[in-house]
């Protein structure tokens, strides 16, 4: 049913500009009734960071910013929803247009900037639905004049360490300037140090939350060397591969589009996030689980990015063009692999070609 709606309204929201179209799903999401289209077998079971999963496929930070509709979004079929990303003070983003279809790619092109209401109406919204099931990430950031951004995201933790299931350090989105030099090995030791100590003496009152860290996909290996060391030091939970990439590759269709600034997501990100992935897998040694993001549009890249080594996967821009079914499809998909390969879970997948994927010698 879920997937016939969203076949019907597509030719509609896709008459309307982007973000005009994006803020209309929400409030569609808003206005849904409180049925559940999840789709449930216990071999899609996750468990990573020390939390359960009803399945491993997750809703991406960046649709739902200010944690509008994470109730609505769980009930479409995803394990997971992470809102965000939220900076501590309102901020309007870059100008418009910032937000771009690459219809023929199946790829979007965002140059937002971390358009926020600041902590104060997430928070609220977030701490009406506490005590309801479900995994609801929050992501947070850094305002763009912010003299201290490491200090933003200590107060991101800070503020939703009642209402977060767990956080994600967004230090790699490309279209805030200066924000990726987080990535860089001493900066991002003192923000790791900082962002961890504020989340234990949260954990007092709150108890632990998995913190998580999202990097770029435009890395040089030596870069994601570096991340990865300081990420094992100090003892990450997670990582989160991909965020969007500033390259456009010269397969990409939609040339005149391809010419904006800004983040490139959706179908031609697959290779290259899942290229980085696997590297990533590598390095980790199963210190900490991975969660793969970047051309998630089905079961088959789903089950890839697992193969690559992912615990969990996150989509976002295939939405747009898949529609609001996508997340049930792809969990009966997995399920499906995974019983006609005799996994007890689908998570048993993961890594298994991840030095194929590293190599660039594995495909979909």
């Amino acid at each position: 049913m879920i997937g016939a709606l969203g076949s019907l309204a597509r030719p509609f929201l896709f008459m309307l500009e982007p973000e005009a179209a994006h803020r209309a799903s929400i409030l569609a999401l808003k206005l849904m009734p409180p049925v559940s289209c999840a789709f449930r077998d216990p071999r899609l079971e996750t468990r990573a960071f020390g939390l359960d999963f009803p399945n491993p496929v997750g809703l991406a930070a960046g649709y739902d910013k200010g944690g509008e509709a994470p109730d609505a979004l769980l009930r479409l079929g995803f394990g997971f929803v992470e809102a965000g990303t939220i900076t501590p003070l309102p901020q309007p983003g870059n100008p418009k247009p910032r937000l771009f279809r690459l219809p023929a790619d199946e790829g979007v092109i965002n140059r937002l900037g971390f358009n926020s209401e600041g902590h104060g109406p997430p928070r609220a919204r977030l701490l009406a639905r506490r005590g309801r099931p479900g995994v609801v990430g929050v992501n947070v950031g850094a305002n763009k004049e912010a003299s201290d951004r490491a200090g933003d995201y200590v107060s991101g933790v800070t503020a939703f360490a009642d209402v977060a299931t767990y956080f994600t350090i967004n230090i790699s989105s490309p279209n805030t300037p200066g924000l990726r030099d987080l990535q860089q090995a001493a900066a991002l030791d003192d923000l790791l140090a900082r962002v961890l100590d504020a989340r234990d003496r949260a954990a007092e009152r709150h108890g632990r939350k998995p913190v998580l860290l999202k990097i770029a996909p435009d890395l040089a290996e030596g870069d994601l060397d570096d991340i990865v060391r300081v990420a094992r030091a100090r003892k990450i939970d997670g990582l989160i591969v991909s965020n969007t990439t500033i390259t456009r590759p010269e397969t990409l269709r939609e040339k005149s589009v391809a010419a904006e600034a800004g983040g490139l997501s959706g179908k031609p990100l697959f290779a290259l996030s899942t290229r980085v992935l696997a590297q990533a897998f590598l390095r980790v040694e199963g210190q900490f689980p991975l969660v793969g993001a970047g051309g998630i549009d089905g079961a088959e890249s789903a089950f890839a990015k697992i193969e690559a080594g992912a615990t969990l996967a996150q989509l976002y821009s295939s939405m747009v063009y898949k529609g609001p079914g996508l997340p049930r499809s792809i969990c009966e998909g997995l399920a499906a692999r995974a019983a006609a390969e005799g996994l007890a879970r689908v998570s048993d997948a993961a890594g298994r070609r991840a030095a194929d994927w590293a190599a660039g010698k594995a495909s979909v």
